[in-house]
């Protein structure tokens, strides 16, 4: 054995026997369901575990099958991922049900090139699915695993630049296709049954082949809960001995992602207009950022927040009486620093510079899905003084 095979399978051995005992106990682990696999890696995509959780929960009692997913009304898919945000995520997730159901019978995919072939779906989250779901030795690279790998191996190149990437691809393929490998079969039986929850013979004989499933699940929860992007626990590190960059002292310019982009400040103003009981409101169209989802009218603007009350006068032929301050919302998106002032307008008429707006009661609002900055602007608006 070359002295790479010899640190991949030192690395297999020790990440697998690690995460029998560290793993977090999280619902998809306790399924093989390729459909609750699938709605978990969509939803985790650039959105933390723990926001997650009631998220998946809610999701699967609504919509607990594929069939179900695909029938949903636009309405109801954005309602239940309302606050998970990138929306684009869920649309595709319904377009992947309905070519299931229409291509495949229903039955989710057991192919990689055909999970693959799913809207939605990269080489990353298919690789996941089909390791989590159906335990083939498909390899899986994202930012967590980006990390464990540059490290463990001493990589200093850009895991963007495109040699780099294959190299990481295959450091990635390497480790799940030794975890495969019948050499792991010592490590296999120390691996508790996650799914079943006991250590009952069936269970054992069970985990013994879930091992590419393990392996990959291994990676991403070293990264998330030791090999972290700041105050890696190096010491805790389950292959810390096989660390270059622990080695070498490199942990901290490990990954080498280059110069991050500048984040750009923008700024928003919104009308909160009420009238016997309702709210003006509107729905964005298709093809922008957060289509379909609901919010307050609003408009982009340059300046300071003294300026916000003269733009609206300006804009909308509000005299500055009818507008009073009501929230500022900060929030991130992407590289975008975002800053949304709403402000109460008491307006007798609707401005005619307002198009395509609804007046919707509290009741009618609470069943529609906004962003994340208008819910806490309805918030705001509807609370008891």
């Amino acid at each position: 054995m070359t002295s790479h095979g010899r640190k991949i399978s030192i690395i297999v051995e020790h990440l697998l026997a690690w995460f029998s005992t560290n793993a977090r106990d999280l619902p998809w682990r306790r399924t093989h369901d390729p459909y609750a696999v699938w709605v978990s890696e969509i939803m985790l995509q650039q959105t933390q575990v723990k926001t997650v959780i009631p998220f998946w929960e809610r999701w699967l009692r609504e919509l607990p099958t594929i069939e179900a997913a695909a029938k949903a009304s636009p309405a109801k898919l954005h309602k239940l991922w309302e606050g998970l945000g990138y929306y684009t995520r869920v649309r595709n997730l319904q377009k992947a049900a309905q070519m299931i159901v229409t291509q495949h019978a229903g039955k989710f995919p057991e192919r990689f090139e055909d999970v693959l072939a799913l809207p939605g779906i990269g080489r990353y989250t298919a690789g996941a699915i089909c390791s989590i779901a159906f335990n083939h030795p498909t390899p899986i690279l994202d930012g967590n695993v980006i990390r464990v790998l540059t490290r463990v191996f001493g990589i200093a190149e850009n895991p963007k630049e495109k040699a780099t990437n294959q190299q990481l691809w295959q450091l990635a393929q390497d480790l799940v296709t030794e975890a495969a490998s019948a050499k792991n079969l010592g490590v296999r039986g120390h691996v508790r049954a996650l799914e079943l929850g006991d250590m009952s013979p069936s269970s054992k004989a069970a985990t013994c082949r879930r091992t590419p499933s393990h392996l990959n699940q291994s990676l991403m929860e070293l990264g998330a809960l030791v090999c972290l992007p700041r105050n890696a626990q190096c010491q805790i590190c389950p292959v810390n001995k096989s660390c270059a960059a622990f080695r070498e002292d490199r942990v901290d310019s490990l990954p080498n992602l280059g110069q991050r982009a500048a984040a750009t400040a923008r700024h928003f103003v919104a009308l909160v207009m009420e009238r016997d009981g309702h709210f003006l409101v509107r729905q964005r169209p298709a093809g922008v950022v957060n289509a379909h989802l609901w919010e307050f009218p609003n408009m982009e603007i340059n300046g300071s927040h003294t300026g916000a009350r003269k733009i609206l006068e300006a804009e909308f032929g509000l005299a500055a009486s009818e507008i009073s301050p009501l929230l500022t919302v900060k929030h991130s998106i992407t590289r975008y620093r975002i800053t949304l002032e709403a402000f109460r307008v008491q307006a007798a008429k609707t401005p005619p510079a307002i198009r395509g707006a609804l007046w919707k009661t509290p009741s009618q609002m609470h069943r529609l899905a906004f962003t994340s900055a208008h819910r806490k602007v309805f918030a705001a608006a509807t609370k008891s003084p």
